[in-house]
């Protein structure tokens, strides 16, 4: 499955036209309320000079990069919780994605209505925090009702998980995020039935789908005059992700929509003009990529195709296996691995195995970022 990366804000603050600029797509963009209906789904490359790198030197017929999806959803809008503005449908969206980006207008422009009166992106995360977190708390009562009538046969082994959801309930009636809830200390016990802890406490999050237990980043778009810093409204969106352990950049949407129909060449110099070392969609998709602490491999075949995966930090070769084909997964021998460093250095395969750099690893090593990986299986 690939990365998903929902879009979300309040209405009017750039949300489409972001999503546009990322996936070249042919989105409406509109300055009112819900242009979006049906979320859209575009799929952004993740940029890699490693890649590039490996290109060069292999020369082969097909490189395929890695690659993040995005979903423009609708604006959400006090009340969305109640279903208000189509929230239902926005909400049953959100719930979907791997991780939030989170769009916070940080610009003026008489000629886009906002909201609210008053331009303030803080008050405007607000909003849509309280709206989440009262959608999660619908969520955990509809739990608690059902944990209720399973525990009438069985209450100690319901026990743990009970009391776990009241606190969380309890946590988020006051408006409070599920991913700042402190899980009991445990039992003496690892599992739910047993006495809960950590563990348990995240696996129960996990199951419950909370929109306010996604990782998100905060994306302050500014307008292009306020490049590339974004000014004192981008500079409490940078405090408040710092304040809450988030990811945040600043961009302006509309400069990178307008940006990716120049020629390279041309944005780039323009970019360099405005302050900007590389482009701000460049920026978000590798802020999502350490928001979920993703790694890439590479896998080079027969060298025909040079391709880069997508992979959890953490996971093993038997893990990268799967991300290729399940039946390499399933067949799984052993994998040949080497740096992209030390593949550009040794200037072939051929030559790194000849030197001893290409190592064979079991199913059990554990991927480093920069992996080139070929995996032996049998049918």
């Amino acid at each position: 499955m690939p990365l998903r990366v929902g879009i979300v804000g309040l209405p009017n603050v750039g949300k489409s036209t972001l999503f546009n600029a990322l996936t070249r797509a042919n989105v409406a963009v509109a300055c009112y309320p819900f242009t979006t209906i049906e979320p859209h789904i575009g799929v952004a490359t993740v940029p890699d000079a490693r890649l590039d790198a490996l290109a060069q030197l292999i020369k082969p017929t097909k490189v395929v990069p890695a690659t993040v999806q995005f979903v423009d959803i609708a604006g959400l809008v006090r009340g969305a919780h109640r279903g208000e503005g189509l929230g239902n449908q926005f909400l049953a969206a959100i719930r979907e994605m791997d991780a939030l980006a989170i769009v916070l207008r940080c610009f003026e422009n008489p000629d886009v209505p906002h909201v609210s009166e008053n331009l303030d992106p803080i008050a405007d995360l607000g909003v849509l925090d309280l709206e989440l977190s009262l959608a999660d708390l619908a969520t955990v009562e509809r739990r608690i009702e059902r944990t209720k009538s399973a525990a009438k046969s069985n209450p100690k082994a319901y026990e743990w998980e009970l009391s776990t959801l009241t606190r969380l309930r309890d946590h988020l009636a006051t408006g409070q995020l599920a991913r700042t809830f402190v899980p009991a200390p445990a039992a003496g016990h690892a599992s739910k039935a047993e006495g809960g802890g950590e563990d348990a406490t995240r696996a129960l999050l996990h199951e419950l789908f909370l929109l306010t237990y996604k990782p998100r980043l905060l994306v302050a778009n500014v307008a292009e005059s306020a490049l590339p810093d974004g000014g004192p409204l981008a500079a409490r969106v940078l405090e408040a992700a710092a304040q809450e352990g988030s990811q945040a950049i600043v961009l302006c949407a509309e400069c990178e929509a307008a940006l990716v129909e120049w020629p390279p060449e041309e944005a780039a110099v323009y970019r360099a003009e405005l302050g900007l070392n590389e482009p701000g969609l460049d920026r978000l998709v590798h802020a999502s990529y350490r928001l979920l602490d993703l790694i890439t491999f590479f896998t080079v075949t027969g060298g025909e195709v040079v391709r880069a995966w997508t992979l959890r930090r953490g996971l093993t070769a038997w893990h990268a296996a799967g991300q290729v084909h399940s039946d390499i997964q399933r067949g799984f021998v052993r994998a040949d691995v080497i740096r992209w460093d030390e593949l550009l250095a040794a200037g072939s395969l051929a030559h790194a195995r000849e030197t001893g750099r290409l190592r064979s690893e079991g199913r059990d090593y554990v991927v480093q970022d920069g992996d080139v990986i070929h995996v032996h299986f049998v049918a």
